[in-house]
């Protein structure tokens, strides 16, 4: 296909500014490197005292950095040029809305990089399945022969490789609702999946939430492609705040432009002809909701001119991501699954449809105060043995006995709390039996135990590797 390259806002020269970035983690780190070679007088503030970031700062060492560790003070804003926030930072503490008071720019290294990249971006968003997506994209236009970067949430941030890329590269980026909130400009391909309730201990409504997914989109103009989840209510109302070419993926009807699902073959259509891409049974990843995130990726490698054969490649090939319906291994006949990135009660519910044999189910962690009782209703249905754990271990229990309780009889036959991953983990082998599955899907955060998904994904593969 032809493509048109939309015009870039001007980028704001970096040399000698005073840049203050606020959180010293995986974006932080990356960004405040690319800074010091653009000429920028960087700091670098962190709640965390210097003891607990020795990882980052080692990093970092012999830059010339200041460092404000242990708080953020507001000092950090006298002579202040730009606020750069990680994504673990969120606008509503003091120095951001002093800094907003005081008319100090906001940026993050999403929007530092849309700026200056040279290539062809997409950016892909959404409350689940987004780093699926976008790795299946970034595998699709690899597989077409593009030399294609992928990044942003997944894998390493690619604001320090921003001079490496061509005006023919294609970049396919994974943007988050807290990356999203204070950007001002958009990809020229942009998808948003589904928006259901998520981070609403961040931006504390689903209007909020809803407006920073939709910030993907505000900054496109008539030139660009936006991707919408058709199936999703929330995704597809973005439709009238579309400035550019409308493109849908659905796995429940056929679409005018995009990809769908009919009669158990997935199709692509960008122009008047629908073309098929791969049968159901073809497609290695487990579990129906995958199948809207092939779709989806379809339409944006499709967009940045990935070619049908490439697209069939990677459909019929990718077979997963890490933490994302993982088989980690089999013992004594029972399969142990790590869907550690599923924070939410609707990705449980997600991993729950992708599997047919009885679960034992690990689910817990910290709690997000989103609503459980739909979740509930499917655990007391598809899963034998409930094992809790974490902080919101109670909730859950709570949750799913209610629910076991209105429904009569339940696949559920038993209900179990304890503290810790290792606990249940340890508990889930007494229990499961041959052909059975053991699925870590916890449904809350990580931060209760673990710094991420990833580390508590890990933790639960050296577990399961160390059994017996």
């Amino acid at each position: 296909m032809s493509l048109s390259r939309p015009s870039r806002p001007a980028s704001r020269a970096l040399a000698g500014r005073r840049v203050v970035i606020l959180g010293l983690a995986r974006q932080g780190t990356a960004l405040a490197r690319w800074l010091v070679r653009q000429g920028a007088e960087v700091t670098v503030s962190d709640l965390q005292p210097a003891e607990r970031l020795q990882g980052f700062l080692q990093t970092l060492e012999g830059l010339p950095i200041r460092y404000a560790l242990g708080g953020h003070p507001l000092s950090l804003l006298e002579g202040c040029d730009l606020l750069c926030l990680s994504g673990g930072v969120p606008l509503g503490i003091p120095i951001v809305q002093e800094a907003i008071r005081r008319g100090i720019p906001l940026a993050n290294d999403a929007q530092l990089f849309l700026e200056r990249c040279v290539g062809w971006t997409a950016g892909i968003t959404g409350s689940s399945g987004k780093t699926t997506t976008t790795a299946l994209a970034g595998e699709m236009c690899r597989a077409a022969g593009f030399r294609t970067w992928v990044g942003g949430n997944i894998g390493q941030p690619l604001i320090e490789f921003v001079e490496e890329i061509g005006p023919e590269d294609r970049v396919v980026l994974e943007l988050s609702s807290f990356q999203l909130e204070i950007m001002t400009v958009s990809p020229h391909v942009a998808a948003v999946l589904n928006i259901t309730p998520n981070h609403l201990d961040r931006h504390g409504t689903m209007e909020a939430y809803i407006a920073a997914k939709q910030r993907i989109l505000d900054f496109q103009d008539v030139e660009d492609i936006a991707v919408l989840g058709y199936d999703d209510p929330n995704a597809r109302g973005l439709a009238a705040a579309v400035r550019g070419r409308l493109r849908f993926f659905s796995r429940e009807r056929e679409v005018a432009r995009g990809a769908f699902l009919r009669g158990g073959t997935l199709f692509l259509r960008l122009g008047d002809e629908a073309w098929p891409i791969c049968r159901v049974e073809e497609v290695r990843l487990r579990g129906r909701h995958n199948l809207g995130n092939l779709l989806a990726a379809a339409v944006v490698a499709g967009s940045l001119g990935a070619d049908l054969g490439a697209i069939r490649e990677v459909a019929t090939s990718f077979s997963g991501v890490p933490h994302r319906l993982e088989l980690v291994r089999e013992v004594r006949g029972v399969r142990y699954v790590n869907d550690s990135i599923a924070t939410t009660p609707e990705r449980v519910r997600a991993a729950l449809e992708a599997f047919e044999e009885p679960l034992v189910l690990l689910a817990g962690g910290r709690d997000k105060h989103l609503p459980w009782e739909e979740t509930a209703r499917e655990i007391a249905r598809r899963v034998r043995v409930l094992i809790a754990f974490g902080e919101m271990g109670d909730r859950v229990v709570e949750a799913v006995q209610a629910a076991r309780a209105a429904m009569g009889p339940a696949a559920l036959e038993q209900v179990e709390r304890v503290s810790t991953l290792e606990e249940a983990v340890a508990l889930a082998a007494r229990l499961a039996r041959p052909g059975e599955v053991v699925l870590l899907s916890p449904g809350g955060t990580s931060y209760d135990a673990y710094r991420d998904f990833e580390e508590r994904g890990n933790h639960f593969r050296a577990l399961v590797e160390a059994l017996a």
